[in-house]
């Protein structure tokens, strides 16, 4: 994300910044939040029934199903001329914003080695006035946890871990993601889970273009200098999968903004993938090997033990090319005392970071994914995820659901 000052807030996700500070006051907790999420701006959490947003480049021009080729046309969008660049379009007309528009063509070779590492999480700033009617519970800030490299192979040591690719008006931009199971298909998820502002920009925009999951990223672990020169299948050893489905949250999308913490506690979302080229018949979840439960009925947080969040960190002192993890009893954060309390726990991770998965006890004993990463102040030291509930295990049914049997 981009830089921030130190009194300013901003989002962990997008480019490579988030942050947040509280205290036990308001005026100590908004002295310093940065958060790093791209909200959505949707009015509708459900993106169509219709035919998924794939589309595969044929002498030259796309192929899109005729439903999405007149939704798009409707908004003056030439479908012929998306992938030579008219995505690159930002304007407020043709930047589509309700859940049922949400597009993403597949356009092979886009998410090259020097575009991915490229990428950043877009950094927004917020005045401490945005945030100072919290009256919500908010325990003291946690003491900073120093994250800690995951050792390469990354497939080996966390292998449902990867990054979001994504372009907005800002450029290009990244976030972190973790392969959840599938219901409809177990053992075959094509499912990915990450923030609500890694897919949309909330409501003063609309869903990001060219999303895309990148599973295991430089699981060799290479540094920022050695991938200057290394191979497309190094740099994404398990492909480049597609978004061809997104959701997220209502709140999020009617809420959510790039400042202030505007809907952090609903800034969740779930990416539907279908890799760029063939993976012989094999999904996600069979391709890594792995994918974990997502937990909705998470123990109130004093009964949590602790909690590891995961991610690929790319503001300084991070590059964003490497894989950390921060472990830590969770706290309550509140913004908002209308919304949901949300978990913060203590972390050295910055932005890029965002949407990474936060894995505790489930309930049946084994890892389960219980949060992502939303915010965390400018200066680092913490960070805050949304408690999933109702409305979260709304948005992962749906998805499911949706592509049930396939």
């Amino acid at each position: 994300m981009r830089s921030i000052r130190p009194s300013s807030t901003t989002r962990r996700g997008g480019r490579a910044r988030r942050g947040t500070s509280p205290v036990l006051t308001a005026v100590a907790l908004a002295s310093a939040l940065a958060l790093t999420a791209t909200a959505c701006e949707s009015k509708n959490t459900d993106a169509s029934s219709d035919t998924s947003a794939t589309a595969a480049a044929d002498d030259g021009k796309l192929k899109i199903p005729g439903d999405i080729k007149d939704r798009l046309k409707e908004h003056g969008i030439d479908v012929d001329k998306w992938k030579d660049g008219a995505w690159k379009d930002w304007d407020k007309d043709k930047w589509l914003s309700e859940a049922n528009e949400f597009i993403n063509p597949i356009i092979e070779g886009l998410w090259d080695p020097d575009r991915m590492r490229d990428a950043e999480e877009p950094e927004q700033e917020v005045d401490v006035s945005d945030i100072s009617g919290d009256q919500g519970v908010t325990d003291p800030t946690p003491q900073p946890v120093q994250a800690q490299a995951v050792p390469p192979g990354y497939h080996a040591n966390a292998p449902t871990a990867g990054k979001v690719f994504f372009d907005s008006p800002e450029g290009t931009m990244v976030c972190s993601a973790t392969v959840v199971q599938d219901p409809a298909n177990p053992g075959r998820s094509n499912m990915v889970w990450t923030a609500g502002h890694c897919v949309h920009a909330g409501k003063k925009g609309g869903w990001y273009r060219n999303i895309a999951f990148v599973p295991s990223y430089n699981d060799a672990g290479k540094s920022a200098k050695a991938l200057e020169t290394a191979t497309k299948e190094e740099v994404a050893p398990y492909g480049v999968w597609w978004g061809d489905w997104a959701q997220t949250s209502d709140q999020w999308i009617e809420q959510g903004g790039a400042t202030g913490g505007d809907g952090a506690a609903y800034d969740f979302a779930v990416i539907h993938v279908t890799p760029e080229k063939g993976s012989g018949g094999k999904s996600l979840e069979e391709t890594v090997g792995s994918a974990l439960p997502v937990e909705f009925k998470a123990p109130a947080v004093p009964r949590v033990k602790d909690v590891t969040a995961i991610g690929y960190p790319a503001a300084p002192p991070y590059d964003g090319q490497t894989l950390y993890r921060c472990q830590d009893r969770p706290g309550r954060l509140s913004l908002n005392a209308s919304e949901p309390t949300m978990y913060r726990i203590g972390c050295s991770m910055t932005a890029g970071s965002s949407g990474g998965g936060w894995i505790a006890t489930g309930s049946d004993g084994k890892p389960a994914l219980v949060s992502n990463t939303s915010i965390g102040p400018v200066t680092s030291g913490w960070l805050a995820g949304p408690r999933l509930g109702d409305e979260a295990k709304g948005v992962y049914d749906s998805v499911s659901e949706k592509f049930a049997g396939q």
